[in-house]
């Protein structure tokens, strides 16, 4: 019978979903994954695509996880100093397998002081802020130094979850779930990044971010 792997995912207003729904659509398909979606109460909470996550866990009935994992979106600027927050990633963080994240995610690790000294994934948009908290910022989809792992911006997501799923239950079984999601990009413009996109696209995009 195999063990469970508690898999938790921090959920906030404004959170942008697919950050954790991504990767929790890949590792709900580990074989003994339990996920967890979890906030300060169990109230639905909004997203920013305009629906709501309905939590399942809040920060006092949330078990010990062997992943944590922080999504980025628009609500993050206020848990930048939230303490209660902060302390529940950082109480996980010291205890977790894996201390993970997506997109701006990993600015809330780096807030919760988990990222000093390692290398870290984030959002293009945002890669620059991470020094701020002692972090080095890598420029790829998907970042490795020791037991962090992160996912660079939203759609790196995926490709975060199935890095961490071969971390969990070995490549062939990432390759299934892969080949189950029909996880086959090929998309319609070639403006994934700033380097293809151009700067007037990117100018454009940072400022509406802004």
């Amino acid at each position: 019978m195999t063990d469970p792997i508690h898999i938790g995912f921090l959920i906030y207003p404004g959170v942008t979903q697919l950050d954790a729904t991504g990767p929790a659509q890949v590792l709900s398909r580990v074989p003994g994954a339990v996920i967890h979606m979890i906030w300060k109460t169990l109230d639905p909470v909004p997203t920013d695509a305009g629906f709501s996550i309905l939590p399942s866990d809040s920060f006092t009935s949330c078990p010990n996880l062997d992943v944590i994992c922080v999504p980025g979106g628009r609500g993050q600027a206020p848990l930048m100093a939230d303490a209660e927050v902060l302390e529940f990633l950082a109480t996980q963080g010291a205890q977790a397998r894996y201390v993970t994240s997506v997109c701006g995610g990993s600015l809330l690790l780096g807030a919760a002081g988990l990222l000093n000294g390692y290398r870290s994934a984030c959002h293009w948009a945002f890669r620059e802020m991470l020094p701020a908290f002692g972090a080095e910022p890598v420029a790829e989809r998907t970042v490795r130094d020791r037991n962090r792992i992160s996912g660079g911006g939203v759609t790196a997501g995926i490709d975060f979850g199935l890095v961490l799923a071969a971390e969990l239950a070995g490549d062939e079984v990432a390759k299934e779930i892969q080949l189950a999601l029909e996880y086959d990009p090929a998309p319609p413009f070639d403006a994934g990044s700033p380097e293809k996109a151009g700067p007037e696209l990117t100018a454009k995009v940072r400022a509406a971010f802004a």
